[in-house]
Order: structure tokens, then sequence, then C-alpha cells
């Protein structure tokens, strides 16, 4: 078994279409193709699901994914571990992030920088259910989640940053209540663009809601933050937001109006990383690193 054909599962698997994975791999098709049956040929079973096209892995073939994915990890990090070594002022690191913690990220990036300016970071802005799973199959070292959302058990270590805030937003031409700091029964009238139910920022406003008794009018749902930015700074809607999600652009009349709201319970953001006995030195680095920030007073007004 060669590492070249645990390369060619993985790209495989990230492309899911031979002559793209081929591409990505600097070889032709039909010597990935071979180096894939030459691999199930020696471990006695399936892997790909296959006719004329990639139809997908076996159940036996995931698990050799899941085991490719290690390997090559594990390979990864011992070359970075000697890289590292050689030149404390490189390396390179994946995160994911969640979107409420769009000007979250900026901060933990400078950090990093601060010890590392060479430091190369590949980042990707997916939900917490996706942030765990990168980190289980090694796509990701750290995340940057909710962690009432990951899994007890021991498989993950994980370190609070700072416990959200969530607000009532909207662009200057819009009626709000006149308080700084408001109820959620206040908010039954105002037209609402709020995030999807599916994300755990949004359940926590569907949460206060529901505990006030009120039925809030929701005139725009989306997974984009973007797009929310856009409508709530055109001053189409009025929103509600962890304060580390609003826009840093004031809109074309002014800064934006903000309203304090009641707390919501349970929405701590921390980091999170895969828990190894043996961590590489710029993972342990960047991880000692994001544990001595202190954001709670960054992120609440």
């Amino acid at each position: 078994m060669f590492l070249r054909q645990l390369t060619y599962l993985v790209a495989l698997d990230q492309y899911r279409h031979f002559s793209r994975a081929a591409e990505h791999c600097g070889v032709s098709q039909p010597a990935l193709s071979a180096a894939i049956r030459q691999l199930e040929n020696e471990l006695g079973l399936t892997i790909i699901q296959r006719n004329r096209r990639f139809q997908g892995f076996t159940p036996a073939g995931e698990r050799v994914l899941a085991w490719a994915h290690e390997t090559l990890a594990d390979l990864g990090h011992l070359r970075q571990e000697a890289s590292f070594a050689q030149d404390i002022a490189g390396g390179s690191i994946s995160l994911c992030a969640i979107p409420p913690t769009v000007l979250v990220l900026p901060l933990l990036l400078e950090s990093f920088r601060a010890v590392l300016p060479a430091l190369h970071v590949n980042a990707t802005i997916c939900p917490n259910a996706d942030a765990l799973h990168h980190l289980q199959e090694h796509r990701s070292q750290l995340a940057l989640m909710y962690l009432d959302q990951v899994p007890a058990g021991g498989l993950f270590d994980t370190h609070p940053l700072y416990d959200e805030q969530q607000v009532l937003a909207a662009a200057p031409g819009v009626a709000l209540p006149g308080a700084r700091h408001i109820g959620w029964e206040e908010l039954s009238d105002l037209p609402l663009g709020l995030l999807n139910n599916d994300m755990r920022c949004r359940q926590f406003v569907n949460a206060a809601f529901q505990s006030a008794g009120v039925t809030p009018t929701i005139t725009l749902e989306t997974n984009s933050v973007t797009l929310l930015h856009a409508e709530l700074l055109n001053g189409r809607i009025a929103t509600i937001l962890p304060v580390a999600a609003l826009p840093l652009q004031a809109t074309p009349d002014g800064p934006l109006q903000i309203r304090k709201l009641a707390p919501t319970n349970g929405s701590t953001i921390g980091l999170v990383r895969l828990a190894r006995p043996m961590q590489t030195a710029l993972t342990t680095r960047m991880w000692e690193i994001g544990c001595r920030l202190s954001l709670d007073d960054v992120f609440t007004l």
C-alpha cells in the first residue's frame, strides 16, 4: 500500500469525480483508477461504487477513507512538526468558524500572526455540525463554534471565549422602541429578517420569543449573513444578531440603531479541537494563543 493511493482516495472524496480527482493529483484518470483498484485488491474489498462514473464509496470504503484522512493528516503533522522546528515564523493551519463569528475570526488570526507572521491559514465558514465533522476527519485543526453543540465524552477539547449577546439592529429610518434596553415582548410588530431556523443563534432567538410569549413578524429568513446585512443596511428590515455578527459599515443615513435585549441561555462561543494524545507544536501553540484571548468585553454592549 502506498501513500499515493490514499491521496487518490481523499481527492476522489473531495471532487466526487474521477477526472477531476486525477487532475488535482497530477496523474491520468486511468492511473488513478488503476491505483485504487490495486488498493482494493490488496485489501480484498470493494472501496468504490462505480460503473462508468464514480457513484460513491461502499460502507467498507467509507471506513478506509476515514483511515486515509487520518493517516495523511498524521503525515502532514509530522512534516509540519519538522518544518516548524526549522522555521518558527511559518506553518499552516486550517480552521472552521460558524457564520455568527465573522468579527471574531480576524481577531483570532491577528493574534496568531503576531506570533507567527508567515502563518498560512485556511479558514472555512460552516455550521456547527460541519465544523465537528471537519475536526474528526482532520481537515481542520481548530474550530470556532457554540460549545453547547460539542458532544460530551472526551473526543474534543474546548475553551470558552465569550458569551454571545443578541441585539436588535435597524437602519436609522426604521421605527424602534425608544429605550436602550428593551424586552423581547416589544418586538412582535417589527418586520424582522432572521437567520434560518436550523442555525443555532436563531434557535436562541426562537427560545427567547417563546419564553416571552411572542410571535414575531418575520419577513425574511436566510442562511446568509451577507444578505441579512444588505437588507439591514438598506433599511428594509430590522434584525436580531449577535454583536459579533453585526455589519462593520454604517448605513447611507448613518450608524445602525442598536437595542439591547435580555440575555439568551447557553450561547457560549469557544475554541474546539480534536483531543489527541500528541498535538503538533503548531496546533499546540495556536491553541495556547487562542485560549489567552479575552473577548467578553469586545462583543458585549
